[in-house]
């Protein structure tokens, strides 16, 4: 089954107020999508609406349609399953407090793998991914706390790769990390579309303008423009597009 995402007519409330509107999207597979926009404009809201974060959020609920490789995100599916398919990197790195190994080991035990050749296989496959195997694998039962940021992060992207999803969001992955560690993490993700659909919020123009082939530009909760990035940055056809790229506001 393919990871195509299509977002269509969808509007989320959080009890009165309306954070999204009536936004139509489809996010190839495959390919980098970027997320941009002034805050509070709707981009994280609509990236956790995609593998259902927001449930739990008091007075959430979401009017449209949401599916991932066809499947309605909000129909019946499993909610495990669907984060499964669809795994979440969060703007701070956020290893849980035990070892790497099982960091990344976390999500297969969860999903019932036990044998022990299986999981180090596992963990070895996502660390390489992830690009930090080198890094780490001399000190694999050591504490994820021990790394530095910019190794957590990647290590989260490792546990996210862990249990074979087909989509990846990335919640503004570099906003915490020095230039270096960002440049590892936009290399990364740049290799990582060959296997994974990928859609990134990020405040930075130019993170969004180096590595991603399709751009969204959203504003009060409403998309206004999507397309090929190189398209958006160089001719938008909206005159708020324009603005904002530009640096007249937001």
């Amino acid at each position: 089954m393919g990871a195509e995402i299509e977002i269509s007519n969808l509007s989320v409330y959080y009890g009165a107020v309306r954070a999204l509107t009536d936004v139509s999207l489809n996010i190839p597979e495959h390919g980098i999508t970027a997320f941009i926009g002034p805050s509070g404009c709707g981009k994280s809201t609509l990236l956790k609406t995609i593998n259902r974060m927001n449930d739990l959020v008091e007075g959430f609920r979401a009017e449209g349609g949401v599916t991932v490789g066809g499947r309605d995100v909000y129909g019946g599916i499993d909610v495990t399953q669907l984060r499964k398919r669809v795994g979440m990197v969060f703007q701070k790195p956020n290893p849980f407090p035990m070892s790497i190994f099982d960091n990344v080991a976390y999500g297969p035990r969860t999903h019932g793998v036990r044998a022990r050749a299986k999981l180090e296989a596992a963990v070895e496959k996502s660390l390489r991914d992830a690009a930090i195997w080198d890094e780490v694998k001399d000190r694999l039962r050591r504490s994820a706390l021990s790394l530095s940021g910019g190794q957590q992060q990647r290590l989260c992207i490792a546990r996210a790769l862990a249990v074979g999803p087909q989509a990846l969001l990335l919640d503004e992955p570099t906003s915490a990390l020095d230039p270096i560690s960002t440049s590892k993490i936009e290399d990364l993700v740049t290799q990582l579309k060959a296997e994974y659909t990928i859609v990134i919020v990020t405040h930075n123009m130019q993170q969004a303008a180096r590595i991603s082939d399709r751009t969204a530009f959203f504003l009060l909760g409403e998309l206004i423009e999507h397309g090929a990035t190189e398209e958006l940055f160089s001719m938008p056809s909206q005159k708020k597009t324009e603005d904002y790229i530009t640096g007249r506001f937001g």
